[in-house]
């Protein structure tokens, strides 16, 4: 029971924050997840939307309940930050544009209306895109937690959505880390001249070149025979592939060493894996522009056909790519945000990095178009030009194709076998993670000193690839390091525990028969885990917690109006337009086996959920579960509805407590 002076302490502080209410609330960087979840929650419990305001000169108050029954909050202190604002920028920026901006949405503008899609995809970006995006910096900066934290924060009831974003993150992680090592792989091949793609092997012992590469392209070949040593079935298996198990290893080692020592590692590898690629990706840009053709590949880039902004599948299409590339819903920019200061402006983080994805986009799209159309403005006919079903049947259609044509015409083809089917590689290989590769090399044959331009494109696609999976790791030693505290000591030994097995389970993915899986994986499996876990996450602070008092609480946090747009577009687009996508998404075209697995994965990513709802309504119907638990003052005004939720008070700094004895 309460005592009267401590209700007359309670009523005086409230004073005391009324009169500083006016100026700019500070909130302490050092509160606890319990902190966060009993000032988010009391006001919801006792029937009222309100808000509590902080202001602290010296930023030491922290909050804790008056009832006596209820188990004190502990607040802790040490939880790192960013050293400064362009780290913290880089982070985002880099996790954000990754490897699948340069070759998921190239190929989608080639395929969906060129211009069209780039205006379905900025309404997207900007109607849907962001406020996603802004939900989860904002409330990763506000609470101060991982993606496991804060969604327990909104609501008990869906805390299981931070562990399901917890194991997307494993599992990308696991296939992510080999995109990077095939072309770090690439990339120690390229300090050689000629390149070892440029020309077809020869037999041993003869004169003559291999004849199943003489069928397709030295590049084709080079990555599946060479890099891959792929299997023509995925049901043949096999052990890793030793150079590429190598590779892997390095891989893992760099980014084990990146993120070693935490946020003082991390953001200075940041500033080599994000601004590099962007410097690199400027220079090819540039010098793709001096292209011939490159004028007609820009227009073609950017004509528009009406009949695509009408499309349905269009819009889906586009959808699907944003949020994929994006990276919404990993836990990755929720983590990444929880070491910013509350009163960060993440409003105007989630336009830079929307904006800086968009130009990533298009610029990486105008240098694939520019390549393309050097096709189209060469001295081949198009009658030399591949069947469409190359690479779907090459074991046939490309032997078939060559041999019909007349003696001229392949001695005048043989020179150009490097470039001229580039624009049907596009086409057809640009669907899987390997069209940064296969694309990337036949593009370095169009400029002058190939070998030059071949270590410079991998390097860009490698830090590139770094930056992203450095963002998906922060998601996952996060989260880890919320819910176990005690680890936050030992930095370094978690995170060698975190990448020795994650390099282990990769080795999957480097065996003759891994592409396949790894295609299967980035096609179908990670949409629908991410799509469910943002349609949750979106209802869980829109219709749970409320979106007005979210707003509510960023424009006491930011000090400043918020347009109330944000509101409706939680509330409304968001949520309609992600259940649209998700239904899409659920029709799979695979074979029997292949959807079985793709079921079990999407059951195993899914299952937290329902079972932290299980687990949380066990809670509130048995009281002796209640006992010795943080979470208890979530759940006892269900429990006891009759006895009164006292309000949490802040502790009184102490100017304020000198201005309470001058009154």
């Amino acid at each position: 029971m309460t005592s009267v002076s401590e209700n007359m302490e309670v009523q005086n502080e409230d004073s005391q924050m009324s009169k500083c209410s006016d100026s700019t609330p500070v909130i302490s960087t050092t509160s606890a997840s319990e902190a966060a979840t009993s000032e988010l929650f009391t006001g919801e419990m006792s029937g009222e939307e309100h808000t509590f305001d902080w202001c602290d000169e010296d930023n030491d108050n922290t909050m804790e309940t008056i009832n006596k029954n209820e188990p004190e909050i502990e607040v802790t202190d040490d939880r790192p930050f960013w050293a400064n604002k362009i780290e913290y920028l880089l982070a985002q920026m880099g996790y954000s544009v990754g490897l699948s901006t340069i070759w998921r949405f190239p190929y989608l503008c080639f395929h969906n209306g060129g211009g069209s899609f780039l205006i379905i995809y900025i309404i997207m970006l900007f109607f849907v895109g962001v406020p996603l995006l802004l939900l989860e910096m904002a409330a990763g900066q506000r609470i101060h937690q991982g993606s496991i934290g804060v969604w327990k924060v909104f609501s008990p009831w869906i805390g299981g959505v931070g562990y399901s974003s917890f194991m997307v993150c494993f599992i990308v992680g696991l296939y992510y880390s080999v995109l990077i090592t095939w072309n770090l792989y690439y990339l120690i091949q390229s300090f050689q001249s000629p390149l070892p793609w440029a020309l077809c092997p020869l037999l041993r012992n003869s004169s003559d070149f291999d004849p199943e590469c003489t069928r397709t392209t030295p590049t084709v070949y080079f990555w599946y025979r060479h890099v891959l040593k792929a299997t023509d079935e995925i049901e043949i298996g096999g052990l890793p592939v030793f150079h590429l198990s190598l590779s892997l290893c390095v891989t893992w080692f760099i980014i084990c060493i990146s993120i070693i020592k935490g946020l003082k590692s991390t953001g200075k590898m940041l500033y080599v894996s994000v601004l590099l690629p962007y410097i690199i990706l400027f220079c090819v840009f540039t010098r793709s522009l001096m292209l011939q053709g490159a004028d007609f590949g820009l227009k073609s880039l950017l004509a528009t056909e009406v009949s695509a902004l009408y499309s349905l599948e269009v819009w889906r299409r586009t959808g699907n790519h944003l949020f994929l590339s994006m990276g919404s819903g990993f836990g990755s920019f929720t983590a990444i945000s929880s070491y910013a200061p509350r009163s960060n402006n993440c409003i105007m983080d989630a336009f830079a990095v929307a904006l800086l994805n968009l130009v990533t986009s298009v610029t990486a799209s105008m240098n694939a178009e520019t390549v393309k159309n050097l096709v189209t403005t060469g001295v081949l006919s198009s009658d030399l030009r591949l069947p469409e079903s190359l690479y779907q049947h090459m074991s046939y259609s490309y032997p078939t194709w060559f041999g019909n044509l007349p003696a001229g015409a392949k001695s005048m083809v043989r020179p150009y076998l490097s470039n001229c089917d580039l624009a049907e590689q596009f086409k057809e290989v640009m669907k899987g993670p390997g069209v940064a590769i296969v694309a990337f090399t036949d593009i370095v044959f169009s400029f002058s000193g190939s070998t030059f331009w071949a270590i410079i494109i991998f390097v860009f696609l490698v830090t590139m690839g770094l930056s992203t999976m450095l963002g998906i790791m922060q998601g996952i030693i996060t989260a880890l390091q919320d819910t176990f505290p005690s680890s936050r000591k030992h930095t370094k030994l978690l995170t060698v525990s975190v990448c020795v097995p994650m390099f282990l389970g990769s080795l999957i993915f480097v065996k003759p028969s891994g592409s396949y899986y790894v295609n299967m994986l980035d096609d179908r499996w990670a949409s629908l885990p991410l799509f469910f876990i943002l349609i949750l996450e979106n209802m869980s602070m829109a219709w749970i917690y409320g979106a007005r008092r979210f707003l509510a609480d960023l424009i006491i946090t930011l000090g400043h109006p918020i347009s109330p747009i944000y509101r409706w577009l939680w509330c409304f687009v968001s949520p309609f337009v992600l259940l649209i996508l998700f239904s899409d998404e659920i029709t799979l075209s695979y074979p029997s086996w292949a959807k079985v697995l793709l079921v079990l994965l999407i059951v195993v990513t899914i299952l937290p959920i329902p079972a932290y709802f299980l687990y949380t309504l066990l809670k509130v119907s048995f009281p002796a579960s209640k006992k010795n638990s943080s979470a208890t003052v979530i759940f006892k005004h269900e429990a006891k509805v009759e006895k009164p939720i006292p309000r949490p008070r802040l502790h009184v700094g102490q100017n304020q407590k000198k201005m309470n004895k001058n009154r």
